[in-house]
């Protein structure tokens, strides 16, 4: 169970979040929807430790982990994938694999990564800042695999992605998802994170409005409240392909 409870969060004298509750159960996958500027980045910022909460708590597993460092909520069993590329660019691939394994479980990290991605297994000894942008993505979403982390928080992971590596993004979710891994997804391609998700939230102006299973959140009226856009435009459904 990953939960956060009351939190108030921000930057300097700005607050983001007022008060957002929100359940991750185990085993599930939870899209947290909402249009740009609701606080969705922020919130899995809060949720990972790299941002203080003001005022509520983050519970993993039963245990209190509010205003702990990163890397103890990752100890914790989190694993967060921010928006844009999160790896070492002067690295190899090779390398890259390694920091992000458990100690001593170095070479099945790296085979556990390569199984899931194979393309990574042909670039091993590349500089990683040297390949396109999907595969930089791909050695990024690695480490949410070779750690089996109880929570993965997933920022944006398809952004500016061609749409066939999109497709390839999404079929390393439903991976993560069948193998226990439960999700917080921020997503543009609505349509596509609703398929996977168990249950969603949307966020408006750093507060949770809608929460429910994905039938629910069919409505135009929902639709344009919560997400700033009618159920029928393509900005739902992320760029065209």
């Amino acid at each position: 169970m990953f939960e956060l409870s009351g939190v108030r969060a921000g930057y300097g004298d700005t607050t983001v979040l007022r008060g957002v509750d929100l359940c991750v159960p185990p085993s599930s996958v939870v899209a947290l929807l909402g249009p740009n500027g609701a606080g969705k980045t922020t919130l899995l910022r809060a949720a990972s430790g790299i941002l203080p909460c003001w005022e509520g708590r983050l519970v993993v597993d039963g245990a209190d982990l509010t205003n702990r460092g990163p890397h103890e909520v990752a100890a914790a069993g989190v694993c967060h994938v921010p928006e844009g590329r999160g790896i070492y660019p002067a690295l190899t691939v090779r390398e890259n694999l390694v920091l992000q394994s458990p100690r001593g479980q170095e070479d099945e990290a790296i085979e556990r990564a390569t199984s899931v991605f194979p393309i990574l297994g042909e670039r091993l000894g590349q500089t990683a800042g040297t390949m396109s942008g999907g595969q930089q993505q791909m050695l990024a979403l690695s480490r949410a695999y070779v750690r089996r982390p109880k929570v993965v928080l997933l920022d944006e992971v398809s952004m500016g992605l061609a749409p066939k590596v999109v497709d390839e993004i999404f079929e390393f979710l439903h991976v993560l998802a069948r193998e226990g891994s439960s999700l917080l997804l921020v997503e543009q391609y609505v349509t596509r994170a609703l398929e996977l998700a168990d249950y969603v939230y949307t966020l408006k102006k750093g507060s949770i409005g809608f929460r429910g299973e994905p039938a629910e959140l069919d409505g135009e009226d929902v639709f344009s409240e919560y997400l700033g856009h009618s159920a029928a435009e393509p900005a739902l459904h992320g760029p065209p392909a």
